[in-house]
């Protein structure tokens, strides 16, 4: 195994009632443990979201809500499948902005903080993006030569993952092989809360990326904006958002 792993790497993917990360569930998820010695385990577990599932969400992954009735929801498989992750990094497929913040939040929804400043990232499609413009199918034909059986299965879409990053390591000379490189050039290293609502700016200011105040530090917006704070924790944001907002706004007032 080229990479180079100094503790765990989970490669996952999920499949949801839609693309909402504050207001969707997951229905499906896959965890691909790959250990620094390169061993590997397989988890993948369907999810009673609650909710129903859409029927545009649904043609997409073959999931029903017939599939998943008797199932635990996430809340009742949290503990375990925290565990599992455990002191790991992470690997997905466009897992930067969709799956991982989806996983987090419904960690929040579970009770369940969940640390994420210490976790390496390693998202194959920025890989992929950068390198050879194309989706997940494209990818494994490209990489591995292969073609993409049973397409928006959890489990599919993480094997096929996992093959991705591994050629994409051999292919190119260029990508470190560790995951503290590859985290700074192919993660999203100046992200300060998942769902990129606030990035650091090159003098290492946190600011609004998104919106009227795009650029602006967020502390001088909530110094001369207060209700912004009170608008935002009212929107449809995530609540790993939300609690990043809160975070500066309680460092401000502690320093006042």
């Amino acid at each position: 195994m080229k990479l180079q792993l100094r503790r765990p790497l989970v490669i996952f993917d999920l499949e949801t009632t839609g693309i909402n990360v504050a207001k969707d569930r997951i229905v499906e998820i896959c965890l691909l443990k790959v250990m620094p010695d390169g061993r590997e385990e397989l988890r993948t577990y369907r999810i009673n979201p609650g909710v129903p599932i859409p029927a545009e969400a649904s043609a997409v992954h073959g999931i029903y809500d017939a599939d998943i009735a008797d199932k635990p929801s996430f809340t009742e498989l949290a503990q375990e499948i925290n565990q599992f992750i455990k002191d790991c990094d992470f690997g997905g497929f466009n897992s930067n902005k969709f799956d991982f913040p989806m996983l987090v939040e419904e960690f929040y929804r579970a009770g369940i903080p969940f640390e994420i400043q210490k976790r390496k990232f390693v998202d194959a499609q920025r890989i992929f993006h950068q390198k050879e413009p194309r989706n997940l199918k494209a990818a494994l034909k490209f990489y591995c030569d292969d073609d993409l059986e049973n397409a928006h299965s959890a489990e599919a879409d993480t094997v096929a993952t996992w093959r991705i990053i591994q050629a994409q390591l051999e292919r190119y000379a260029d990508i470190p092989s560790d995951i503290d490189a590859l985290h700074e050039q192919f993660g999203q290293s100046n992200m300060v809360d998942l769902a990129g609502r606030f990035v650091t700016n090159p003098q290492g200011e946190v600011v609004f990326n998104f919106g009227k105040h795009r650029g602006k530090p967020v502390k001088d917006v909530l110094k001369n904006e207060p209700s912004y704070y009170a608008w935002m924790m009212d929107g449809d944001f995530s609540q790993d958002t939300k609690n990043v907002l809160t975070r500066i706004r309680l460092s401000l007032m502690n320093n006042n």
